[in-house]
């Protein structure tokens, strides 16, 4: 038996300690990988891949988006977003994340700007409900009105390439229609209606012109296209988000609901420069778009004061509604 000097003796025991802390530290991190769902979630997409961090974006409404980063079996480090759809999403449609996995997939591989979807479960094995993981898009959601004249012929660029895919083509019918939807919420009016957005006015307005004429030919709707779903990177904007609202219809819909929130977002002039651009860009009749600013001011009706916890700011939104509306009124 040999017998180690006092400081040999000393290396030995520090060598022994830290193996044993670095058993225990993979042990532990085994245990709560096991433990985190969110860990599970990235190993369905790759057994052999470790989660390295998750936290939830702040400002979803209609769905838990959580950023996950994680450690491929390649080595590479990958951040990755999980879409769990909220309450009434899917009480409106079951099949959602499904449905919008499926047309994330062809409008990515039809060149358009939008995240990458990579995984769809709906096992429920992990969460309650079926989920879907996208790619991580780096950018930013910009609302500054200075930028606006920067920012605005994009939007209008990339909304008009969303009217301009065929539906047919992409395989798109399981999309709802918009205008089918706008008939069942007509069906029954609110037994309050909400005064500071002018309700029973549009509502009574609507009535009298509803339905519009299909003067259009049906096209692709994101359904939410405004500047809270829209990430810029350097100048550019990088990728279109939330497809949860998607549906097919007339694309004066979407140009409508567009118009009201850059008017809010940025101005009477933005919104004008906006719709001047789209216009520029696709050759259709606009003669229903007063009746689809209508459906697009009529969208926030007791809900507006939810969405905004400044009272100022909620007295400017609706003087902005009061001028959109009267508007669309004289258009009539």
């Amino acid at each position: 038996m040999i017998k180690k000097h006092g400081c040999e003796a000393h290396n030995c025991i520090a060598h022994n300690l830290i193996i044993h802390n670095r058993i225990r530290k993979k042990e532990n991190m085994t245990l709560s990988q096991e433990n985190n769902p969110f860990a599970c979630v990235v190993k369905k997409i790759d057994p052999e891949a470790m989660l390295l961090d998750s936290h939830a974006l702040k400002g979803g409404v209609s769905a838990q988006v959580t950023v996950l980063e994680a450690v491929l079996a390649s080595g590479e480090r990958k951040k990755m977003i999980v879409r769990r759809h909220g309450a009434n999403d899917l009480r409106r449609n079951p099949h959602i994340a499904a449905d919008e996995f499926r047309l994330l997939r062809a409008l990515h591989a039809a060149g358009l700007a939008v995240p990458e979807p990579y995984y769809l479960d709906q096992s429920d094995e992990i969460f309650a409900s079926p989920y879907v993981v996208i790619e991580y898009v780096e950018g930013e959601t910009i609302f500054a009105p200075a930028q606006a004249p920067a920012l605005v012929p994009q939007m209008a660029t990339h909304l008009a390439s969303i009217h301009a895919l065929d539906p047919a083509r992409l395989d798109l019918a399981f999309l709802p229609n918009m205008q089918q939807t706008w008939n069942e919420r007509f069906q029954t009016r609110p037994a309050t209606l909400d005064d500071t957005l002018s309700e029973g006015r549009i509502r009574d307005a609507l009535a009298a012109v509803w339905p519009p004429h299909q003067r259009n030919p049906p096209a692709l709707l994101h359904g939410d296209f405004w500047p809270g779903n829209l990430l810029w990177r350097d100048g550019q904007l990088a990728a279109i988000v939330d497809w949860e609202d998607a549906a097919l219809g007339d694309p004066l819909c979407d140009l409508a609901n567009s118009r009201l929130e850059i008017l809010w977002a940025f101005g009477r002039e933005a919104m004008e420069e906006f719709t001047r651009c789209y216009q520029a860009l696709r050759t259709i009749d606009y003669s229903d778009l007063p009746v689809w600013d209508l459906c697009a001011a009529l969208r926030p009706a007791g809900q507006l004061s939810t969405w905004i916890a400044d009272p100022d700011k909620e007295r400017k939104l609706q003087a902005s509604h009061h001028w959109f509306i009267t508007r669309a009124l004289s258009q009539l």
